[in-house]
Parts: C-alpha cells; structure tokens; sequence
C-alpha cells in the first residue's frame, strides 16, 4: 500500500462505521455472518467480550480520507479461554522461563470458532499492512506475540508471506453434494457405509420412541420466549461442565434484534413440553449453516445428535445448502457425515528462541495433523463411488 493512510487503533467496534465495515466484509470471497458488524458490536455491548472479560478492544482500521481500506478485530487477551487455538503450553513454557505471555494480541471473532476472513481488505498489501501493524503495536507495547485465529486461504498467504507461524488444526464439515445434491436426508443416509446408516438410524429410533417431536424456528418466526428458553439450555450445557456460559442473554436479544435472518432454532418437544433447543447459524445467500449451541433440561438418549446433526443436516439437504460446520473438535461428527477439514492459525512471537522453539513444535505438531486427516480420510464414511 502507498504511504497515504492513516492507521488507527479503536477500543470499540461501534467506532467503526457499519456499513464500510460490512462492504469490506462482503468483498472477501469467504465472508461469514460472525464477522459482521451487527455481530462484533452484539458481543462488545451486551458485557460478553469487553476488557472486564479479558477481551479489550484493540480494533485496527487502515483508512485512506474517509475510506476504510482494511481492518480486524483485534484484541488485548489476557488469557486463553474462548478462544479454540490452545497456547496453554506456550503460556507455561513462558511462565517457566521467567517470562511474561500475557497479554498477547489476538485477531479473532470471540467464542467463535468458525473459519473465515480475519484480516478485511481489499488486496494482498492490505493484509499484510494490517499483520506489520499487528506486529509493531506488540513491540510497542513489549507484548508477547500476535495471533490470527481461523484465517481463511487469503489471510493464511499474507501471514506466510509476512513471516509469521501457520498452525494447523482440524475441524468436521458436512458438504453436499455439487453435482447432484441431496434430494433428502434418506438419500444421504443412502451414501454411508451400512454399519454408519444403521447406527443413524438406530439413534434416531431411540429419540422418537422416547416421544420427542422437533419443531424449527427461523428468523424473525424465534420468539422472545423461544430465546429464552434455548438460553435456558445453553446454561445448562455449562453447568453441566462446571464452567460459565461466555454469552449473556443480552447477546441473542441483540441478534435477535440485528440479525434475526442469521439464526435458525431447532425445539425439541415430549408430551407437549419443551425438552432440548439446539441453535444454528446460517448463510442462506452463501448456501453455509454453522453449528453454535445446544442444551436440554431433561436428558434423553441420543437427542444431542439428533437436535446437533441430525435435523439440521436435513433442514439443510432441503434447502440445498453447500455445507454444515461442525464447530470446533468432535471425530465423533465423521461417523455421522461430517469430513475432516483442516483449519489455520497465524502466530508473530517477539522473542526469537521462543519463535524459533514454537516454529519447530509447529513443524512436528503439522506433520502429525496432516498424518491425521489422511487417516480419517482412509476411513470414510461414505460408499465408495
């Protein structure tokens, strides 16, 4: 880029005019419906990620007069949790050298590990302009390091074209079919192995028999009460883990209220009472569903992977949509259709050994999840064309 910018750090995305942030957003080939504005704001203001839950706002914007050329959102951590790119070792490897690893600045969507573009720009030289710039704030400041969690193909090139770290994890995704899609979930169950189909199938058996009946809600159909009773749910999933939930109800309210399209709700019922919700993300324009959070009240067997996977695999085969991503972790998911796909990070150190240490971890740890997806890979669940 030419030297007629101006580069700024911002402590909350609502400095950010909306509509510039969204036309930069819709430009990149790999947009997602959690890098919106609407979305990033949703998490500032309704107390879920802001500096008392150790997400500082550090928003970098390159402007060029009143132009927004590129930007990220970018944060000052001063932990790791929600973040689903584990540094926990690095931190202690830190720690046990007499050094400090927090804070580090992160480039990430909070609580939202959904691959896509991270670093919004027009071009090559506004990615990379926007890493150096990520790069010298951390010196500056004597940080740690930098990160760039679950960057897309363009973002993934200028980070290695920059210098920086690449880490490799994986993920499971559900895609349909391009030159014949689906015409029904049957006929996708048709496409598996038979001990796989069977096993579906006798999970499915087990939750209608217990009586459990699914209603869907899209859109602006979510009633108020339909929010609070998955809320209710998505509580009770982290009680149940000894944990507390990273989202307030404020958050869904606000989405409900910015961006009501973007959701879609499966209820789960028996004997006419509410049971289970399980809630997805979508993109009908961009054909992509995104599985986020689920809950139950009462526990029935099986009913997480039918309120999981199941009914929205079939919501999706019957609105041909592309593909269903699985969220973060889960081999478990390849068994009922979903494919490994590997996803990226992007990592600046400023302590040379320590860089130096992390690039031949990651050189090992690389080679071992390449070696990973080729064997699930040779286990595939689906008949072999």
């Amino acid at each position: 880029m030419n030297s007629n910018f101006v580069i700024r750090v911002l402590d909350h995305p609502a400095a950010i005019d909306a509509a510039c942030w969204n036309a930069l957003l819709d430009s990149q080939a790999s947009a997602i419906p959690f890098m919106r504005h609407e979305y990033l704001v949703a998490l500032h203001d309704s107390g879920s990620a802001t500096a008392d839950t150790g997400w500082l706002a550090q928003y970098l914007v390159i402007e060029r007069g009143n132009d927004l050329v590129a930007a990220c959102p970018l944060y000052l951590k001063d932990h790791s949790y929600g973040e689903y790119v584990f540094d926990w070792a690095w931190a202690d490897a830190y720690h046990r050298h007499g050094l400090r690893y927090y804070p580090r600045l992160v480039d990430s969507v909070p609580f939202t590990p959904v691959p896509g573009p991270r670093l919004l720009a027009r071009d090559a030289a506004g990615r990379e302009t926007l890493l150096h710039a990520m790069s010298q704030i951390a010196r500056d400041a004597k940080l740690s390091s930098a990160h760039v969690l679950f960057l897309d193909d363009a973002d993934r090139a200028a980070a290695q074209q920059a210098g920086w770290l690449l880490r490799s994890a994986v993920q499971f995704h559900w895609t349909n079919r391009d030159d014949a899609p689906y015409s029904d979930f049957a006929e996708f169950l048709a496409s598996l192995h038979r001990d796989k189909r069977k096993k579906i199938q006798q999970e499915r058996r087990r939750v209608d028999d217990a009586g459990i009946r699914f209603t869907s809600h899209q859109g602006a159909d979510i009633s108020e009460r339909d929010w609070d009773f998955f809320y209710r749910c998505y509580t009770l999933t982290y009680r149940a883990h000894h944990s507390t939930p990273y989202l307030t109800r404020d958050f869904f309210a606000r989405m409900a209220a910015t961006m009501a399209d973007n959701w879609l709700l499966f209820i789960a019922w028996k004997n006419g009472a509410r049971v289970a919700a399980s809630l997805i993300g979508i993109d009908t324009a961009r054909g992509a569903a995104f599985g986020r959070y689920w809950g139950a009240i009462e526990y029935v067997p099986c009913l997480h992977f039918d309120a999981c996977y199941y009914q929205p695999l079939a919501w999706c085969i019957a609105q041909r949509m592309r593909r269903f991503e699985g969220g973060a972790q889960g081999e478990h998911k390849m068994s009922r259709g979903l494919m490994p796909v590997q996803t990226w990070s992007a990592h600046w150190l400023a302590h040379p050994q320590f860089a130096q240490a992390v690039a031949d971890f990651l050189e090992r740890e690389g080679a071992g999840v390449a070696s990973y997806i080729d064997e699930l890979n040779e286990r595939r669940p689906f008949k072999r064309t």
